[in-house]
């Protein structure tokens, strides 16, 4: 059952190439999930993992084995190794959520995604870094230190799954589970060369928000292409009847198969400057889907405005969750949660209901834009990925200038859609000057995950994004 196939190049298959090979006898899942335990052991210096589970890894992959030499029908994710963000509830499994206050917490049960996953074949054997409670776009936190870029250890690999992003980037198993907050799959997708989906709000259920009507957070795919991505998403998607947003059927999808004709609201800024590098990179990205046939238009929506409501939205439920763990937690927490914490309690009902209706306008905004346009295309980030000292709550600066704090200046493009629940995506489109990756971003219509999947896939193989010599 093995191929002609070392260990190391195991853990460079994708997750479709290793799918069709366990199909056709060509590959073991023991011999894989070996493979991936491997580079995770020799890429442990990157920080990408809070935990590993090597020996039910390896047991599981054992029983895909005999399942793959029974000759009976393998489902979807058959033998796939994958990891869980630690902000993902995982049965049996710490889940720390980067935090000394959750230090000791095990689930009883699995989050949706991750139980969907498992049903559908995939190993978990690992679960990957984050920031304290998310809440930041730097993957390091109190409980396990500092996650590192793997093409530059002086940079973020972004957040807040950014030992997601490391992982699949890296060869540390071929897809990964992330949450979506604010742009926390695509903006470390962006800055490590990865690719991350989040979905429509509902699409993938994510029950561990305490008010699901609300809810801004979204379970995520990522992997390193497009479609790997798709076969992680079409394992875990689906309505569910507790969830308020999976009360219908799911909607018939469109699909696209050709560029040509396709309507492009090219969306270069969004209230905020642009580095002339990435501007350039992702201008000249657009313009090649523009050569292949799609027609281009250029908008600009304010999306940096939004930066103040969102704020009141995210520090308002770091204040509920993490308030009444202060007195005695403190001198353990990040000290840049705990200034979240101490905003969103002073936060009061009218910014509240004005960071509702600023939502519901963007949402309008958005639709108004979808009604003539098939896609709203941007870049991912407005910026190469920010050093890691970088004060989260500091303006950064852009062409040497300050350009206004981190969110409404570096990724106002993702957080955006949290707030309007849009699916939307990252995929890589070059490289920088710095051999850093630069993110292409894309927005569809609530629902349409495959039509942006095809039109990604699409572009991805227009954009070239071979490695940097």
């Amino acid at each position: 059952m093995t191929a002609n196939s070392t260990e190391t190049d195991l853990a460079d298959l994708g997750a479709v190439e290793l799918s069709g090979g366990y199909r056709n006898g060509d590959y073991s899942p023991v011999e894989v999930m070996n493979a991936v335990l491997a580079r995770t052991e020799d890429k442990q210096a990157l920080n990408a993992f809070v935990s590993l589970q090597p020996d039910a890894a390896l047991n599981a992959a054992r029983k895909a084995e005999a399942l793959q030499v029974s000759g009976q029908e393998l489902p979807l994710l058959h033998g796939l190794p994958f990891s869980a963000k630690d902000l993902t509830l995982t049965r049996g499994v710490p889940t720390t959520m980067g935090s000394y206050i959750m230090e000791d917490f095990v689930p009883d049960h699995d989050a949706v995604a991750v139980e969907r996953a498992r049903k559908a074949g995939a190993i978990l054997f690992g679960k990957t870094t984050t920031p304290e409670f998310g809440h930041k776009i730097h993957t390091s936190a109190p409980l396990f230190g500092r996650t590192l870029n793997p093409h530059s250890p002086d940079v973020t690999p972004g957040g807040s799954s950014g030992g997601a992003a490391v992982a699949v980037a890296t060869g540390m198993g071929p897809i990964a589970l992330g949450t979506d907050g604010g742009g926390s799959v695509r903006i470390p997708s962006s800055c490590c060369g990865t690719v991350g989906l989040k979905p429509t709000i509902g699409t993938v259920p994510n029950f561990q928000a305490a008010d699901l009507f609300s809810t801004n957070v979204h379970a995520a795919p990522m992997a390193r292409n497009v479609a790997d991505t798709r076969l992680l998403f079409d394992a875990i998607r689906g309505f569910h009847r507790m969830d308020p947003y999976g009360q219908a059927r799911m909607p018939q999808e469109r699909r696209c198969e050709t560029l040509k004709g396709l309507r492009i609201a090219w969306m270069p800024r969004a209230g905020n400057p642009v580095d002339t590098e990435i501007a350039a990179i992702t201008d000249h990205a657009v313009r090649q889907l523009e050569a292949d046939g799609a027609e281009v238009d250029e908008i600009e929506l304010d999306f940096a405005a939004l930066e103040p409501h969102f704020l009141v939205i995210l520090e308002t439920m770091l204040a509920g969750r993490i308030a009444g763990s202060l007195e005695t937690y403190r001198d353990r927490i990040d000290p840049t949660l705990l200034v979240h914490v101490e905003n969103g309690q002073k936060h009061g009902a009218m910014a509240l209901a004005a960071a509702g209706r600023a939502r519901t306008n963007a949402f309008r905004q958005v639709q108004d834009i979808l009604a003539e346009f098939d896609v709203i295309a941007s870049p991912t980030l407005s910026a190469p990925p920010l050093p890691h000292d970088q004060d989260p709550h500091a303006p950064i600066l852009i062409n040497g200038e300050p350009a206004g704090r981190v969110r409404a200046a570096w990724y106002p493009y993702t957080f955006a859609t949290n707030l309007t629940g849009h699916p939307s995506i990252s995929i890589p489109c070059g490289w920088d000057r710095l051999h850093l990756p630069v993110g292409f971003h894309m927005i569809a219509t609530w629902y349409q995950e495959n039509y942006l999947l095809d039109i990604a896939g699409l572009a991805e193989q227009v954009f070239d994004f071979s490695l940097p010599q």
